[in-house]
C-alpha cells in the first residue's frame, strides 16, 4: 500500500488525544458538506429557474428562423419548397410575415407586431396549447388570436361583432402624405382566441393568416418575411442549416433558438456564473478551516513526524501525508454534501415542499453537470488547501 495514503486514512479515522483538534476537524468537515450541498441546492435552482424562463420562449419559438439579409421579406418558389420538405431533420416548416402596425379597437391604439401565419404554423409552435380562451385562427379568414396583454390594454372580449377591430398597415410609396385615410391599408378583423405566455410575450404578437398580412402589406402570394422549422428529435442542426444556405443562395440568415433569445439566454447565463462565484468563495472561506485544522494536525502529530523522519522517510512523503488527508477529506465532504444537496432537489421535484405562488413550485432541476461541477470545485479548492496546509511541514519544524 502507498505509505503516505496508509498514514492519511489513519489520520483521519483516528481521533487526536487533545478534543481541540477533533473540534476544529469536525468543524472543517461540516463547512465541507454543507458549502457543497449549498452549491449543489443553489445551481440546481437556477437551473430550474433557466428552464422554466426558457419555457415561455418555447411555446413561440421554433427550432430554427430563416430572415432575409437583404431586406424585410423574400420570395420563395415552390422548387425551394420542396427541396426544404426533402432536408433530413426537419420535421415541418411554416411560413411567416412578421411587421410593426397599428391596431385601433374602440377609440383605442396599439402599436405591436402583427404575425401572418399559415396552416402548419401550429406543427411548428406549440402555440395551442398557450390559449388562454377561445380557439386558434381558421385560414383564409379575418380571424385574429391576440395576447392577453393586448386584451387587458383594449379592455376586448371575443366574437364581439359590434365592435371590430382594426388593422392600419402604411401604404409602401415614396413622398409626403396627402391625403392621411388613404394612407393606410385597413382591415377590419375578428379576435376568436386570446393566448398567455408572460407578460413580454403577451403584448407583442396578435397572430393572423397569412393571406391577410400579405394583403395588408401588399405582397405577392410567394412573398413572406421569414420560416420557421421544426426539427426531428437528433437531427444535426449545423447541417440543416448549412442546405438551407445552399437552397437559398447564402442570402438568408439561420437563427436558432438560442440566438433568438441571445439576450435572455446571456443574462441567465451571466446570473448563473454570478451566484457559482460567490458560492465559491464561500466554501473558499469554509476551507480555510481545512488549513488550520491540518496545520493543528501537524503540530499534533509533530513527534510522530519527527520519529518518521529519523526512519528515513523524506519530507516530501510527510508532506504527501496531509495533502491526502486534507483531499480525502474534502472528497469524503464532497460525497455527503452532494448525495444531501440531490435528497433535496428531489424532494422539491416531486414533494413541491417550497412554492412561490399558491400553485408553482419554485423550480429545480437535476443535472449531472452540476454534479461535476461541485464535485470538481470541492476537490480543486480542497486540494489547494491541502497542498498550503502541508507545505509546513518542513526539516526546520522537525529539528
Amino acid at each position: 500500500m502507498n505509505f503516505p495514503l496508509y498514514i492519511a486514512k489513519r489520520y483521519i479515522l483516528s481521533n487526536s488525544k487533545n478534543n481541540a483538534i477533533n473540534i476544529i476537524n469536525r468543524i472543517a468537515s461540516l463547512g465541507i458538506i454543507v458549502g457543497a450541498m449549498a452549491l449543489f441546492v443553489v445551481l440546481s435552482v437556477f437551473s430550474g429557474l433557466k428552464v422554466f424562463s426558457l419555457s415561455f420562449t418555447n411555446d413561440i419559438d421554433p427550432d430554427l428562423k430563416i430572415s432575409s439579409t437583404l431586406g424585410k421579406s423574400f420570395f420563395i418558389s415552390p422548387s425551394q419548397e420542396e427541396q426544404i420538405n426533402k432536408i433530413d431533420g426537419v420535421a415541418s416548416y411554416s411560413k411567416i410575415i412578421e411587421e410593426r402596425v397599428l391596431f385601433v379597437f374602440d377609440d383605442k391604439q396599439v402599436v405591436t407586431y402583427l404575425k401572418g401565419v399559415d396552416n402548419n404554423f401550429s406543427k411548428v409552435n406549440d402555440i395551442k396549447k398557450t390559449l388562454y380562451n377561445g380557439q386558434w385562427i381558421e385560414p383564409d379568414t379575418y380571424q385574429v388570436v391576440v395576447g392577453y396583454g393586448i386584451t387587458q390594454k383594449f379592455s376586448m372580449g371575443l366574437l364581439d361583432f359590434n365592435n371590430q377591430m382594426e388593422i392600419l398597415v402604411p401604404k409602401p410609396g415614396k413622398g409626403a402624405i396627402t391625403n392621411p385615410e388613404q394612407a393606410f391599408n385597413k382591415s377590419d378583423v375578428f379576435p376568436v382566441g386570446i393566448y398567455a405566455i408572460s407578460e413580454d410575450l403577451d403584448s407583442k404578437y396578435v397572430f393572423a393568416d397569412l393571406g391577410l398580412a400579405q394583403e395588408l402589406l401588399e405582397y405577392k402570394t410567394n412573398q413572406i418575411s421569414g420560416i420557421e422549422i421544426k426539427e426531428k428529435k437528433d437531427a444535426d442542426e449545423d447541417a440543416i442549416i448549412e442546405k438551407l444556405h445552399t437552397i437559398f443562395n447564402n442570402k438568408i440568415t439561420v437563427k436558432n433558438r438560442a440566438q433568438l433569445n441571445d439576450a435572455l439566454y446571456k443574462m441567465l447565463n451571466t446570473e448563473n456564473i454570478a451566484v457559482y462565484l460567490i458560492f465559491t468563495l464561500v466554501i473558499v472561506v469554509a476551507l480555510f478551516n481545512l488549513i488550520g485544522a491540518l496545520i493543528m494536525m501537524i503540530l499534533d502529530k509533530k513527534g510522530n513526524l519527527k520519529t518518521l523522519f529519523n526512519l528515513g522517510t523524506e519530507i516530501k512523503d510527510l508532506r504527501k501525508i496531509f495533502l491526502l488527508q486534507g483531499t480525502l477529506l474534502s472528497v469524503f465532504g464532497g460525497i455527503i454534501g452532494l448525495v444531501l444537496g440531490i435528497a433535496i432537489v428531489l424532494l422539491q421535484q416531486h414533494f413541491q415542499l417550497v412554492m412561490i405562488t399558491p400553485t408553482l413550485a419554485y423550480p429545480v432541476v437535476f443535472t449531472l453537470e452540476n454534479v461535476l461541477i461541485v464535485m470538481g470545485t470541492i476537490v480543486t479548492l480542497g486540494f489547494i488547501a491541502s497542498l498550503i496546509a502541508s507545505s509546513r511541514v518542513s526539516k526546520k519544524l522537525l529539528d
